[in-house]
């Protein structure tokens, strides 16, 4: 009688190479995974810099916990670009130099993972 006593292990007499995936398969499933994580950082990153422009210029309470942290973020987010442009409107001022590294984020980060995903 030649009964499997464990089915979900591999048998001995077969070599582990033949059951191994394809080396090139697997790169290309990490790039695609790398390029997910990079579009996803770069779309969180530039969502929480749109999101403080709209909440600037709706007037949002400043002292509300969610508007502070967004604000903190995008702070954090944009301070390479704060006062690139200076200008007499606030909100235009606010638009510009958030607005430009929301952008820069999302191309840089698309780009990336669009180049990861054609190797």
């Amino acid at each position: 009688m030649n009964t499997d006593p464990v089915s979900g292990y591999q048998p001995y007499d077969q070599h582990a190479h033949a059951q191994a995936p394809d080396r090139s398969a697997r790169n290309q499933a990490t790039a695609r995974r790398a390029a997910l994580t990079i579009c996803t950082i770069a779309d969180v990153a530039a969502g929480l810099l749109g999101l403080w422009i709209v909440l600037y210029l709706l007037e949002a309470n400043q002292g509300n916990a969610f508007v502070e942290f967004v604000h903190g973020s995008a702070d954090l987010l944009s301070g390479w670009a704060q006062d690139i442009f200076t200008m007499d409107t606030e909100g235009l001022r606010v638009v510009l130099n958030y607005g430009l590294p929301a952008i820069l984020y999302l191309a840089l980060g698309h780009g990336i993972a669009a180049r990861l995903n054609r190797s």
